[in-house]
């Protein structure tokens, strides 16, 4: 017998527990203040006139054409519903040889990677396993429907992602009365679970971003115990602060790396606790290692575009290096829009006779042709940047929660419903993370540059096409880049697929390198060889097809930084370089006044 099975009790044979009448009283008293703070944030909301950030009629308008593809084909409907009562008729007759004690093998079973259903309860209870069958009976059956309505593609990505919003919100686990653990826990606190919920909900009601706060300890602390690593901020500008990092070694290669981070979000992904920071690794890999921390833009920047970004932005930070390093030919390492960027300067490079300002380029998570994105088309359509356009106009740039709150919905389960389970149902604090200390500390972008961005880039996808994208009137062309570029891709990467990261090193003129971590897009990066987690995948030929690349790559354990290293690291070595002891002086100690800013 497993250990679970033998310290599993039915919830109904969970002894009721009398609550604790002096923590009563003080979730009252909470109760009453979070209220009056909610309904104030609420009334406020309700008469406010700011442009919404997306288009309100885009789900009626989907389901609206959903609707009229399924009414063309009425014989596929009543096939469908045919077959739906079929499923239900299984579903019934399974439960009842349960009841009678056969063990019939389940009709609808979660997911790989679906820890909703983790519980003991959900399969060792028949009313629990009936509910959660039924709800994942439900939910595949209205998946098939979408996927067999007669519409266009972009018509059925937007319908299946506001389906799957639905169905995620309806799930069983979300509620208290059918979730078995909030049940169990209600029973052994007397209620008090759900009255420090019901404080927590309106706690977060009341606040200005509508997001599940993630209540956690406060255990980190940037510049303490996160984006801690040692160094000095040597250049700055209004788009970026420049770090260059203490070195460790007693020798460093002569060719310094600049890492250059995503507009999203805050450099220090790459600097976490030290155990964990890329940065820190690299450091210690015998580099001399410069970073770009973006500044958080207000409304004063909300005219600077894409081209910004990267002349008084990633080059300006190359000239920098060269500045302070007295070296021509750097390696520049990207990640995720940084990579984008990457790609678009070395192109404008490439262009205006400087491809030799950089040795080596390496894109992590990293797209450069945009042909397919997903379920993030569902937002990229005339009608919704149009609204997002009204939206930036009236503020300059794009609020940092309004982003998170994307990057959620796109992961609702893992960053929204999880969430509300442990923090409005359970009562329960988080576990520290420097992960998620990391995901909650948002990064603004400015309108111009999001305009741009979703119409040249996402929608019009004219990067990966020559002279499609130009950068002070000199054209951009992706085959002209000759510099050797390793492309890092992720393979449960949300963000930039890895297949379509694959494909996009043929977009490249020169020789590239290929590799693919496990994982997703920000647990997949940050895999510090000590973890010894998720493997990756190499194959040093490049057939165009990617499911071809991966059926003849070879599978390794452990973390993809030390092959990608290996590659980098063919460069001579000199004595190390401290930071401020060049022609650049040290302005203040890493990590810099521009990523502490809210």
């Amino acid at each position: 017998m497993t250990e679970a099975a033998q310290t599993y009790r039915p919830v109904a044979a969970t002894v009721p527990a009398l609550p604790d009448p002096v923590v009563v009283g003080r979730l009252l008293s909470e109760l009453a203040q979070n209220s009056h703070a909610a309904m104030t944030a609420t009334m406020k909301k309700a008469v406010s006139s700011e442009p919404l950030p997306y288009d309100p009629t885009l789900v009626a308008r989907s389901f609206l054409e959903f609707q009229m593809g399924l009414m063309r084909d009425p014989r596929r409907l009543l096939e469908l519903q045919a077959k739906s009562l079929d499923d239900w008729t299984a579903l019934w007759r399974t439960m009842a040889e349960r009841a009678v004690g056969q063990t019939p093998a389940p009709l609808a079973e979660p997911a790989k990677g679906d820890r909703r259903f983790s519980a003991p309860a959900w399969r060792e209870e028949p009313v629990y396993d009936f509910i959660k069958q039924a709800y994942l009976l439900a939910a595949r059956q209205i998946q098939d429907t979408v996927a067999a309505a007669e519409v266009d593609e972009r018509t059925r990505t937007q319908v299946d992602f506001f389906s799957r919003q639905l169905i995620n919100a309806l799930s069983p686990t979300n509620y208290a009365a059918t979730n078995p653990e909030v049940v169990r826990r209600t029973i052994e606190t007397g209620g008090v679970n759900l009255m420090t919920g019901l404080t927590n909900l309106l706690e977060d009601l009341s606040s200005e971003e509508g997001l599940v706060k993630r209540r956690a300890p406060a255990a980190f602390e940037v510049g303490v115990n996160m984006a801690s690593t040692p160094g000095a901020v040597v250049f700055q500008n209004e788009l970026f602060q420049l770090i260059q990092y203490a070195p460790t070694t007693e020798q460093v290669f002569r060719r310094p790396l600049l890492f250059v981070p995503p507009l999203v979000n805050k450099y220090y992904l790459f600097d976490l606790t030290p155990r964990s920071s890329y940065l820190k690794w690299l450091v210690d890999q015998d580099h001399t290692v410069f970073v770009i921390s973006w500044a958080n833009p207000d409304e004063s920047l909300k005219d600077k575009d894409l081209g910004d970004y990267v002349r008084d932005g990633v080059l300006a930070a190359i000239g920098a290096v060269e500045q302070a390093t007295g070296e021509t030919g750097l390696d520049l390492v990207s990640y995720c829009l940084g990579g984008t960027l990457s790609a678009m300067t070395l192109a404008y490079l490439a262009a205006t006779d400087q491809a030799d300002r950089v040795s080596s380029a390496t894109l992590i998570a990293a797209l450069v042709d945009f042909k397919s994105i997903g379920e993030w088309s569902v937002f990229i359509g005339e009608e919704e940047l149009a609204a997002f356009d009204r939206y930036l106009d009236d503020k300059g740039y794009v609020e940092a929660h309004d982003l998170t709150k994307l990057f959620a919905t796109v992961r609702a389960n893992d960053l929204i419903w999880s969430s509300v389970v442990s923090h409005y149902l359970l009562g329960d604090e988080a576990r520290p993370s420097d992960l998620l200390a990391w995901f909650d500390d948002g990064a603004r972008i400015p309108a111009a540059t999001l305009k741009q961005y979703g119409r040249d880039i996402l929608l019009r996808n004219r990067l990966k096409d020559a002279g499609g994208i130009e950068i002070d009137g000199v054209p951009l062309d992706l085959k002209a880049i000759e510099t050797p570029v390793f492309v890092v891709a992720l393979k449960d990467d949300h963000v930039s697929a890895w297949k379509d990261t694959y494909e996009g090193r043929f977009n490249f003129g020169g020789e590239t390198r290929f590799i693919l971590g496990g994982s997703g897009h920000n647990a997949g990066m940050i895999n510090p060889p000590s973890a010894n987690k998720h493997g990756y995948w190499t194959n040093d030929a490049a057939p165009t097809d990617a499911e071809a690349w991966l059926e003849a790559a070879q599978n390794k354990p452990g973390s993809w930084w030390p092959e990608w290293q290996a590659w980098l690291a063919t460069d001579d070595k000199i004595e190390p370089r401290n930071p401020g002891e060049g022609p650049l002086k040290a302005i203040e100690a890493a990590p810099g006044s521009y990523v502490r800013k809210a």
